[in-house]
């Protein structure tokens, strides 16, 4: 399957990137999807090219080019849970810096280089996000409403809290249709956090669905961690696959 490394032009800088192509050339729908706090890894790879083999032309760039080209930290054996837990606490400097005004630049960035790609058909595209990237993916959504066609986020950090710029504030000026796959134990989406997202959501008339995932805790969807959970998954491939075949112009 083709898939390269690449770079691409933000305001800031440069971001490393992987984007994985289908099989046979062709245009193709194009999504954004965003990594998670580990960053662009090996894992997110394989994750891309999955998706792409259902039709769909990924880009998946480095968050954290501004500290560097991936791996930004060195990655330990994550399927030690003490080793995942002290890799997280490294990087969370990293998540502070990442502001929703960085957001929203490198957003615009990433969208036109997916725009510009001849692999990429002309058209509405699909964001995803891990962990962190969830919030990407809902803020950029919000911000390209005309172009961004469906969003959904996995074992999301804090998406309804207190703070001014909580992302489910954005809820009104998102018009793509939307999935949360929630872990069923995390304190980062605990049942009230769930409820005010999908409270948002539902109030600005926004189509969408927040579901928490059984037996389940942050960081499911990653196979190279100690959180992996197969069921979990498979869920998930189901429900992204779904909702994209849904949205976008896929054939």
């Amino acid at each position: 399957m083709p898939s390269m490394t690449l770079d691409v032009p933000t305001p800031d800088g440069t971001a490393d990137a992987f984007l994985a192509v289908p099989d046979g050339g062709g245009s193709h729908p194009g999504v954004l999807l965003y990594m998670d706090a580990i960053g662009l890894r090996p894992m997110l790879r394989e994750m891309a090219e999955q998706l792409s083999a259902h039709g769909y032309c990924v880009l998946v760039p480095n968050v954290f080019y501004r500290t560097g080209r991936a791996p930004v930290v060195e990655l330990p054996d994550l399927t030690d849970p003490e080793n995942r837990k002290a890799f997280i606490a490294r990087i969370m400097p990293l998540l502070h810096e990442h502001t929703p005004q960085r957001a929203l630049s490198d957003a615009q960035a990433y969208l036109d280089f997916l725009a510009a790609r001849p692999e990429v058909r002309p058209g509405p595209i699909g964001a995803v996000g891990y962990c962190m990237g969830a919030a990407l993916a809902l803020r950029t959504a919000a911000a390209h409403p005309g172009q961004v066609a469906a969003v959904a986020g996995f074992h999301p950090g804090p998406l309804a809290t207190d703070a001014p710029d909580s992302p489910h504030l954005l809820a009104p000026k998102v018009s793509a249709e939307v999935h949360f796959g929630i872990a069923e134990h995390d304190e980062a989406m605990p049942p009230e956090a769930v409820a005010r997202l999908s409270a948002a959501l539902d109030e600005a008339g926004v189509r969408n669905s927040c579901e928490v995932y059984p037996d389940t805790v942050h960081g499911f969807t990653m196979a190279d961690t100690s959180a992996f959970n197969q069921a979990g998954l498979d869920r998930h491939w189901g429900r992204l696959l779904t909702l994209f075949t849904r949205t976008l112009n896929v054939g």
